[in-house]
């Protein structure tokens, strides 16, 4: 037999390996997105179930509840069977917004000075700084506001207990503050520099470029900071919690101990009996809350797509 030539042995064995290596790819990118693909399916599964679950249970109080007691009464009082929930409806939007009424204000000017005004060193320590602050676990600000704010709120006005409204926005401005501040920081930032050069060859000042340019420019981005703030103070708990009073009275006063869904939930759900109309209600007010954390982040998106469209 003819003995095959050197170069048509190396040919055969850099065939043999350059096919082995498509082989091999080929299966760790089926493997790849076989589990991509179980890990979205995952996914859906899990949040399906939750708010499946969340809603067949809660859906329940109408049984011995009428839409209209749930959602407009103020009277919570499950001995007497009385399960109004306007209450926590109400300060849950009444706490976010002077919460928001805080806090947005501040951060776009904080985020302002950082973007365009900050010397390069400062603007990273602020930078850094506002990292720690979005990582600070809620049960601190929390303890702060119950151990100092309260006690000051209630020197300083003359309240019987100092708990309520107030003590609980200031708590989530400060927890949402830095949200807000790095995100609008980070719109801000991705304004382009030919706009900023724009104005100034136009005669413009820096206010203006500001005002009338830079903020214009970036308010998908804000408003998209807005929300995600917004949507973290409905969701907090062990805060609010902590400075709120947890009473089922109206505090439109700011001072007048009050509470919340959440703060609500977190009090009552250990003390009641999971097949009954209160804890239908109580699953009803997560329901509630689940559905308005959805909305929020489908209003972010809807900015994204929006601004990236705009661009």
């Amino acid at each position: 037999m003819e003995k095959l030539s050197p170069d048509w042995t190396e040919a055969t064995r850099l065939w043999t390996a350059h096919r082995q290596h498509w082989i091999t790819k080929y299966r760790s990118d089926r493997l790849f997105r076989f589990f991509c693909l179980a890990s979205i399916v995952f996914l859906i599964v899990v949040l399906s179930a939750i708010v499946l679950f969340v809603s067949k249970t809660g859906l329940l109080v109408f049984r011995d509840v009428s839409p209209w007691e749930f959602f407009f009464s103020s009277r919570w009082d499950p001995e007497h069977h009385r399960y109004g929930a306007a209450v926590f409806i109400t300060g849950t939007l009444y706490v976010t917004f002077v919460t928001l009424l805080m806090a947005t204000p501040i951060s776009i000017l904080t985020a302002v000075f950082i973007a365009e005004m900050a010397p390069p060193r400062l603007q990273q320590w602020l930078r850094t700084l506002l990292d720690l602050l979005v990582g600070i676990p809620s049960i601190v600000y929390g303890y702060l506001g119950a151990t100092l704010l309260v006690p000051w709120i209630r020197k300083l006005t003359g309240a019987p207990v100092g708990d309520g409204i107030l003590a609980a926005a200031i708590v989530l401005s400060m927890m949402i503050l830095p949200t807000i501040t790095r995100i609008t920081d980070d719109a801000l930032c991705a304004v382009p520099n030919e706009w900023r050069e724009a104005n100034y060859a136009l005669g413009g000042t820096k206010i203006e470029m500001i005002a009338k340019v830079l903020l214009p420019a970036a308010k998908s981005g804000i408003a998209a900071a807005v929300i995600l703030g917004m949507a973290r103070a409905l969701g907090e708990t062990m805060a609010v919690v902590m400075v709120i009073g947890n009473v089922a009275q109206w505090g439109f006063d700011l001072i007048t101990p009050s509470s919340v869904l959440t703060s609500h939930i977190v009090m009552q759900i250990l003390n009641v009996d999971f097949h009954s109309t209160a804890n239908h209600a109580l699953y009803m007010m997560a329901l509630l809350l689940l559905f308005i954390s959805i909305s929020l982040i489908m209003m972010i998106r809807r900015l994204r797509l929006k601004g990236g469209s705009s661009s």
